[in-house]
């Protein structure tokens, strides 16, 4: 990747026609048509999963002021971040609405409406909506904004305490066959007590690394267990005829994950998409001449409508500007597969093919096997971006039991495991000294290790924890 991240992702978001940050309120970017294909595409791998045992609903943007403040964790842990609603024209409003930073509090009012019997479990609602949170730090397209404009929610109630336990797994497995499909890397981590979602009992978070070592959050999963449902007053009554109060999870995805794809993938020279996201899968560039140019852009038609009759996405770049160009502007967008054809290669019945991330030059017959020569490309391809990204990850995530050099390897651009007795202060303690955020639990240790602290010696060591610079 290149040296300055910073810059390189500002631009190719830019360059790539993925969104508009001049949008003139600070943290609020347009998703132009190439990026909001991407996001189509991205979110339609998601829902494809979600909907397998989730259905979707939308929900109203503006949450009452009564509601919001009804849990008192949950609220202080976006009252900072809340943008109100205070009037209605010149009228001032009699309670001032929320315009939602998370829906928890605009949801649950209404599950205490919907569940009555234990037959009305389980209930699980996503909906991808935009979010809106008045973020004080350095704003960031995609990854640190003001509005959240592709925000998934899944909400779900269930009777037992184990069911919404096995609801966290379930998610969990669906987060890791996304990410999977899109070749991102990921950390999947307990969070610390002090990090925990705002009424949870525990938050389960990926995380990927940066090119610039950092650590992005890209999906969180959070056991709700009662505590919003004593809140809003959920219950359900069961088969004894006992009134109960339901267990409860929801869990969280977002824009970053466009924005990890972005820069996991990406090189010097722009985009590198995974096939199910990228908006052209292949492009075919006609190579034309005066003579025999009616023949080429024919047989371009020809292999255009053969590749989509397989269901990959086609383009034919048949813009009146130099090839050079046409290469260099779908190399900058990502896509897969590009084909090149002009006069000499179709006497010679073949067309000149290029993987993305190879950029190397591979003769295929123009026959009836070019469509199976073409998805075997873009097979290894996908492959191929996939091994590259988890090895990148891989070889940055690095133990250590001396808490000194936490520091060193951190600002060398990796994140660092080590042993963690588990005890909040002690956590604090070690984040206070390094300067660090511990993202979580990654492992759990065998209590008659005797394996200690990194921080405390005369502690037993109970989990393998994760520290690292985030976003």
């Amino acid at each position: 990747m290149v040296e300055n991240f910073s810059e390189w992702f500002h631009n190719i978001l830019e360059e790539a026609n993925i969104t508009d940050s001049r949008y003139p309120v600070k943290g609020m970017a347009i998703w132009m048509p190439y990026g909001f294909q991407i996001r189509k595409y991205t979110l339609e791998l998601l829902k494809e999963l979600l909907d397998k045992d989730n259905e979707e609903v939308l929900f109203p943007m503006l949450i009452p002021e009564t509601e919001l403040a009804k849990e008192g964790e949950h609220v202080k842990g976006f009252e900072d971040e809340v943008y109100w609603v205070t009037k209605g024209g010149q009228k001032d409003l009699n309670e001032q609405l929320a315009l939602r930073p998370t829906s928890e509090t605009a949801i649950y009012p209404m599950y205490s409406l919907w569940i009555r019997s234990h037959i009305d479990l389980p209930i699980k609602y996503y909906q991808i909506v935009n979010t809106f949170r008045y973020e004080t730090k350095h704003t960031r397209p995609l990854i640190r904004v003001r509005e959240i404009s592709t925000f998934k929610e899944a909400h779900t109630a269930h009777a037992t305490k184990q069911e919404a336990k096995e609801q966290v797994d379930e998610y969990i497995e669906l987060y890791k066959e996304f990410f999977n499909n899109l070749g991102i890397p990921y950390l999947i981590s307990d969070r610390p007590s002090w990090d925990k979602f705002p009424g949870a009992d525990y938050t389960m978070a990926f995380d990927t690394i940066m090119p610039d070592g950092k650590t992005l959050q890209i999906g969180t999963i959070h056991n709700l267990g009662q505590t919003f449902a004593k809140t809003f007053d959920i219950t359900f009554e069961d088969k004894d005829g006992e009134h109960k109060y339901v267990y409860q999870t929801c869990a969280g995805l977002s824009d970053r994950v466009i924005a990890a794809m972005i820069a996991n993938h990406g090189d010097e020279k722009g985009l590198r998409l995974p096939s199910m996201v990228a908006p052209t899968q292949v492009t075919i560039i006609p190579i034309l001449f005066k003579k025999g140019r009616e023949e080429v852009l024919s047989k371009c038609m020809e292999i255009k409508k053969n590749l989509e009759s397989v269901g990959l996405r086609v383009k034919i770049d048949d813009r009146d500007i130099r090839p050079g160009k046409k290469f260099y502007d779908w190399e900058l967008k990502g896509t897969p597969i590009k084909i090149e054809l002009g006069p000499r290669d179709l006497e010679n019945n073949i067309t000149i093919a290029m993987r993305r991330d190879k950029l190397e030059k591979v003769e295929l017959p123009l026959d009836d096997s070019l469509a199976d020569n073409i998805l075997d490309l873009i097979e290894k391809y996908d492959e191929d971006l996939k091994t590259t990204s988890w090895k990148f990850l891989e070889d940055h995530v690095i133990f250590t039991t001396n808490l000194d050099e936490i520091q060193e390897l951190i600002e060398s651009g990796n994140v660092v495991s080590f042993n963690w007795c588990g005890d909040d202060e002690c956590g604090k303690e070690i984040e206070e000294k390094t300067g660090y955020d511990i993202l979580g639990i990654y492992e759990e240790l065998d209590g008659e290790s005797g394996i200690k602290c990194i921080n405390n010696n005369q502690e037993e060591a109970k989990y393998i924890a994760l520290i690292a610079k985030t976003y």
